[in-house]
């Protein structure tokens, strides 16, 4: 079942149950798909890259709108916010730990017998295309970057 049809059977269920703000977070994730496959011209299908990078761009958007909403005191949009965000993420890979974060870069590194800063790039290309979706990139540079000054 590919995410398309996933987010339609969850907003026919969350119609049914009268989920008003789940339903406003499927809408969401729905039109931004939508959105992608519209804007594409030669095929119509999104490939699971695609719709991660979406959901991630979603959930960030969420996130940052909460934080406005926090410092400007609107609790009623910042509680909004988190709730679609929470909705959104479900449907994001389960995000790797810290520590399977480590062990798996520093595998990377044995692999490609990076040596030092100057083998970052690599590191983090290779890293990135392993743990496309499961893992925050600024979670991954700040640990390869510990690795690597070791």
């Amino acid at each position: 079942m590919s995410l398309e049809e996933k987010i339609n059977a969850d907003i026919k269920t969350a119609m049914l149950n009268k989920e008003k703000e789940k339903l406003e977070a499927l809408r969401a994730i729905k039109a931004a798909l939508l959105l992608v496959k519209t804007s594409k011209t030669s095929s119509e299908t999104i490939t699971e890259e695609e719709e991660l990078q979406v959901l991630k761009r979603l959930v960030k958007q969420r996130k940052e709108a909460a934080l406005m909403y926090k410092e400007q005191n609107r609790e009623d949009l910042y509680n909004e916010e988190v709730f679609q965000e929470e909705i959104i993420e479900k449907y994001l890979p389960k995000q790797m730990e810290e520590e399977e974060i480590k062990v798996a870069l520093e595998r990377i590194v044995s692999e490609i017998g990076a040596s030092g800063m100057k083998d970052m790039g690599k590191v983090m290309n290779i890293a990135q295309k392993e743990f496309q979706g499961k893992a925050d990139n600024k979670i991954v540079s700040s640990l390869v970057k510990e690795i690597l000054s070791k």
